[in-house]
């Protein structure tokens, strides 16, 4: 069972680590060699075209200047100092929003810190129960400051009661005025950009299939049909995985040829060269620059072969399209009705910024998306009750008194006092989060199998089902195998007579 100084071992350890991490960062945004990758609004906006301390040789990639090392936490009192408008223009709505996550926390937290330590644990710790207790109950010094510490049927239980509406009144109050604040932002910066083509289209699918009717002249006369006012065209959409698998391997030949020819204007006086086989590591020698630019020439005649067969093939048609009209309140019109008398035609909603367009989920079938959320749910479900047996086995390292007792051998170095408090404060949270690393990746495969549209959909859902995993495991997982079954087994091998 975990102990006061368990917790300040494993509190010493995470703030350790924060300020490491944070020196870490700070040293690294100082490298030429790591200034887009810090800066990068600032080379696209115009503002930086090169690092801003700049050396030669070794110096391209590696801060030499010493005295950068001594004032490279100087940005934070300024960051502190900015304005939430600054923040955005400098970093985005996203970096502004975030912050205020933190200020959040403080403005939660805080005052319930402030009131628990002055009201809450004079209280619990004035109680006394525990220690008058004759029956084998397991606990430790932290269960002297919880409510288990009050008598039952104490007054005191009211002072519980009022604090925890104070807490709760109070939290939902924070809430709901950052929301107001955060809503107010988002709209305020929609409203200052230019308008996007986004705003104006309407995505399309399960078009019905006509006889003697390509699918993008269906789409054009079902919509000059039923929105004659406000429909302006429409872009079918057409299966074209070679085709985008062909621009690819183009791109890829486009930076090696953009890296030679950069070399080149640095060095005119040598004409890069590279080998024709295998990744460039054998074959003929030849010059690089123009064995690149006869790729891309081949790539271009191929990609314009395969543009030109797609656009002929009514096969490559795909039932979905981006239908665009002349006004928001069109497109809103569209995207928010029913478009037919069967529900499982015509499928209208909004359109992702062209970047976020997830195309693999473009074409599936409606029953077919109604069939791949049942079996996710369900798949949902079964990972997040049944993921608890690698929790309750993590959660039992907590308890080294049980390990000791499976594997006797070990308690030499269990017993050592270093060593416990890091094994208790710190190795259950390290192996738990072992654990947790996979899950995103497992999250975000499922929710692309429910064929979302959009990649911000796609880590929306993810975050949710990572949100439900966290409650039920971590969060009541712990609990329930950390403390419950802790004191089932102090219950069970207790005399009958307790």
């Amino acid at each position: 069972m975990a102990t006061v100084e368990d917790l300040g071992v494993s509190a010493f350890i995470n703030i350790v680590s924060a300020f490491a991490f944070l020196i870490l960062f700070a040293v690294l945004r100082i490298q030429p060699i790591n200034d887009r990758v810090y800066f990068p609004k600032w080379y696209i906006g115009g503002d930086r075209s090169s690092p801003r301390v700049r050396g030669r040789g070794v110096g391209k990639f590696v801060n030499l200047n010493l005295r950068t090392y001594f004032t490279f936490l100087n940005w934070m009192p300024g960051a502190l100092r900015m304005s939430e408008s600054e923040i955005i223009q400098h970093a985005g709505l996203d970096s502004a929003v975030y912050l205020r996550i933190y200020i959040l926390g403080l403005k939660v937290f805080v005052p319930i810190t402030v009131l628990a330590l002055l009201v809450l644990i004079p209280v619990n710790v004035s109680g006394g129960t525990l220690l008058n207790l004759n029956k084998k109950i397991m606990y430790s010094d932290i269960d002297k400051l919880s409510i288990s510490n009050v008598n039952s049927g104490s007054q005191r239980f009211w002072i519980h009661l009022l604090m925890a509406y104070l807490f709760t009144i109070w939290t939902l109050y924070v809430l709901y005025k950052e929301y107001d604040n955060v809503a107010f932002m988002r709209l305020h910066f929609l409203a200052s950009k230019n308008r996007r083509v986004d705003q104006f289209t309407v995505v399309v699918r399960n078009v019905p299939h006509v006889s003697g009717h390509s699918i993008s002249e269906s789409v054009d006369q079902f919509f000059r049909r039923n929105h004659p006012d406000h429909y302006i065209g429409h872009q079918a959409v057409y299966n074209a995985n070679k085709f985008a698998k062909l621009v690819r391997q183009k791109e890829r030949l486009q930076n090696w040829l953009d890296y030679y020819q950069l070399k080149y204007e640095r060095h005119p006086d040598r004409r890069p060269t590279t080998k024709r086989g295998f990744f460039g590591l054998c074959g003929e020698r030849v010059d690089a620059i123009e064995y690149y630019r006869e790729n891309i020439r081949r790539f271009d005649e191929k990609i314009a072969y395969e543009r030109q067969r797609i656009l002929k093939d009514p096969k490559a048609i795909m039932p979905v399209a981006f239908v665009t009209f002349d006004s928001r309140w069109g497109a809103a019109v569209c995207a928010q009705t029913q478009q037919s008398k069967n529900p499982t035609k015509w499928l209208t909603e909004w359109a992702p910024e062209p970047r976020d367009v997830y195309w693999e989920n473009l074409p599936i079938p409606f029953v077919s998306l109604s069939i791949r959320r049942l079996i996710i749910s369900i798949l949902v479900f079964a990972l997040v009750f049944f993921y608890m047996i690698p929790i309750a086995f993590v959660q039992s390292l907590a308890n080294l008194e049980g390990l000791e007792k499976v594997a006797p051998f070990l308690r030499p170095v269990i017993e050592v006092k270093v060593v416990k408090s890091f094994l208790q404060g710190f190795l259950p949270g390290l192996a738990l989060k072992i654990f947790l690393y996979i899950l995103p990746t497992v999250l975000m495969i499922m929710s692309k199998v429910e064929g979302y549209l959009s990649l911000s959909s796609l880590e929306r859902k993810a975050a949710a089902k990572y949100y439900y995993f966290m409650l039920v495991n971590v969060f009541l997982g712990s609990i329930i195998t950390g403390t419950a079954f802790e004191q089932l087994y102090s219950f069970i091998h207790q005399s009958p007579t307790q």
